[in-house]
C-alpha cells in the first residue's frame, strides 16, 4: 500500500462454518433408529412431530393469547344480526358488514350503559376486544359498550318504554290533577347544587314569599341516579306534608336527562299521591317524567311560576271573588225568599179551593142520604108500623087483629090497634 493512500476501513473478519462430521449411523439402526437420532440433535417445537403434537385446548390458548396481543380493544362498526338475549343477562349476536361477518358477546355486568337492547339491522359501534373462544375455536369479540349510529338505542328504549306505560293507562289526560291554587307547602326533587333549585327559590320567593320549600335531594344523572330518584318520590309520599311536588334539573345532553327517562322513576312519578310537576331540560326534551306528571313545564323556572301563583294578585282576586260571593249570597237569599212566598200563595189558594171542593162533595153526598133517610119519607106523609119489640109491620101479615102497635109519623107516635086486616084485592 502506498504512504498516504487511505487506508480501507477494517472489516468483520469473516470465519468459515466448520463442519463437524457425523458419523453415518450403522444400517443396522433402520429408519426409525434414524428419525430418533435427528429427535436428539433437533430441538423439540411443539407441533414439529407427531411425538410434539399440540393439543386443542393448548392450540386454542395459543390463538386466543396472539390474538389479544395483536388487536387491543377497539371501536367496531357493523350491523346487528341474530340478536338473542338469554336468561343469564348476556347478550349474543353477530355484527356484519358488506362481505363479513363476527361473532360477539356482551355480558350483562357490561350493559349498565346501554339504554336497552339493540334490535336486528339496527346500525351500531361497538366497543370490543378480539379474541378466540376456545369451546368452540373460532375468532369472537367480547363487547363493552355499544351505541347505535344516532339515537337509535335511546330513542328504541323511550318507544318501549313509553309503550308500557301507556298500556297500563298512565298517560291518559284523564287522570291528570289540578294543581293547587295557593300551596302552602312545595317539595322540590333536585340536585342541591344545580341551578336548578336556585332558579326555583328565586322564583318563588319573588312570587310569593309565604310558600314554603322543601328540598328533596336526589342524584339527576350518572349511575344511581334513577334509583335515587325513585326513593326520594317514595319518601315524600310517605311524608305527605306538602301541596305540590316539582322534580327536575337543568338542561343537558340527552345522557344527563336519561334518568328522567327511567321507567321506574315515571311509575313512582305516576303514583305519587300529591300533584306533580315535571321540569327536565328545556322545550325540545320531553321525557317519561314530562309524561305521566300532572303538569309539564319547560325549565326549572316555568314549574315555580306554575306552583305558585303572585301573592299580590292571588290577595286581590280573593277578594274580587270575596265581594262576587256576598252578592251571590243576597241574590240566593232573596230569590229564596220570593220563591217562599210564591209557594205560600200557592198553598194557600190551593188548601182554599181545595176546601171548597171537599165542601161542595159533602154537601153533595148529605144530600143523597136524606133522600134515603126514613125521615124523609115520614115527612112526605109516610107512616111506619112498629109492634112492640119496635120491628117494622110492612105487610098485612103482619098485623093481627086487636092487636096494639106503634104507628111512626113525621111528628110523633101513635098507639093504634089493628081492627081488621083486609087485602089490596079485597079494597076493590
Amino acid at each position: 500500500m502506498k504512504r498516504g493512500s487511505r487506508r480501507p476501513a477494517p472489516q468483520a473478519e469473516l470465519l468459515e462454518p466448520q463442519l463437524f462430521p457425523v458419523a453415518e449411523p450403522p444400517r443396522a439402526y433402520g429408519q426409525r433408529a434414524l428419525m430418533a437420532a435427528m429427535s436428539l440433535a433437533v430441538p423439540q417445537v411443539p407441533g414439529a412431530s407427531p411425538e410434539s403434537a399440540m393439543s386443542v385446548e393448548l392450540l386454542t390458548q395459543q390463538a386466543k393469547d396472539v390474538v389479544e396481543g395483536a388487536f387491543p380493544r377497539l371501536w367496531i362498526r357493523g350491523e346487528i344480526s341474530d340478536f338473542k338475549s338469554y336468561r343469564s343477562g348476556h347478550w349474543y349476536f353477530c355484527l356484519r358488514g358488506a362481505t363479513a361477518q363476527i361473532k360477539c358477546v356482551m355480558w350483562s355486568r357490561d350493559q349498565r350503559g346501554v339504554p336497552t337492547a339493540p334490535a336486528d339491522g339496527m346500525q351500531v359501534v361497538a366497543l370490543g376486544q378480539p379474541t378466540v373462544y376456545p369451546a368452540q375455536g373460532s375468532l369472537q369479540c367480547t363487547i363493552f359498550a355499544i351505541d347505535a349510529v344516532g339515537d337509535g338505542l335511546w330513542r328504541k328504549a323511550l318507544e318501549e318504554a313509553t309503550a308500557r306505560l301507556r298500556a297500563d293507562g298512565l298517560l291518559e289526560p284523564s287522570r291528570k290533577r289540578v294543581l293547587p291554587r295557593l300551596p302552602r307547602r312545595v317539595a322540590v326533587i333536585t340536585s342541591p347544587d344545580g341551578a336548578a333549585l336556585r332558579d326555583i327559590i328565586a322564583v318563588m320567593q319573588r312570587r310569593c314569599p309565604t310558600v314554603e320549600i322543601v328540598l328533596i335531594p336526589a342524584k339527576v344523572q350518572g349511575d344511581g341516579a334513577p334509583a335515587d330518584l325513585a326513593r326520594a318520590i317514595d319518601s315524600v309520599t310517605r311524608w305527605g306534608q306538602v301541596d305540590t311536588v316539582i322534580i327536575g334539573r337543568g338542561g343537558g345532553a340527552r345522557e344527563d336527562l336519561w334518568a328522567f327517562n327511567s321507567e321506574p322513576v315515571a311509575r313512582a312519578l305516576a303514583a305519587c299521591a300529591i300533584p306533580t310537576i315535571s321540569a327536565v331540560g328545556h322545550e325540545v326534551d320531553i321525557t317519561l317524567c314530562d309524561l305521566v306528571a300532572d303538569h309539564r313545564a319547560a325549565t326549572p323556572s316555568a314549574a315555580a311560576e306554575a306552583a305558585v301563583p303572585v301573592l299580590a294578585e292571588a290577595r286581590a282576586e280573593a277578594a274580587a271573588m270575596l265581594i262576587a260571593l256576598r252578592e251571590a249570597l243576597v241574590r240566593q237569599v232573596q230569590r229564596r225568599r220570593d220563591r217562599v212566598g210564591r209557594a205560600a200563595h200557592d198553598l194557600r189558594v190551593g188548601v182554599s179551593r181545595a176546601a171548597e171542593r171537599r165542601g161542595a162533595r159533602m154537601t153533595a153526598i148529605a144530600g143523597k142520604l136524606h133522600a134515603l133517610s126514613p125521615l124523609a119519607t115520614l115527612a112526605r106523609g109516610y107512616a111506619v108500623a112498629r109492634d112492640d119489640s119496635g120491628a117494622t109491620l110492612g105487610s098485612i101479615t103482619d098485623f093481627v087483629p086487636d092487636v096494639d102497635f106503634d104507628l111512626l109519623l113525621r111528628d110523633g107516635i101513635v098507639r093504634a090497634t089493628t081492627r081488621s086486616v083486609r087485602t089490596a084485592d079485597e079494597d076493590r
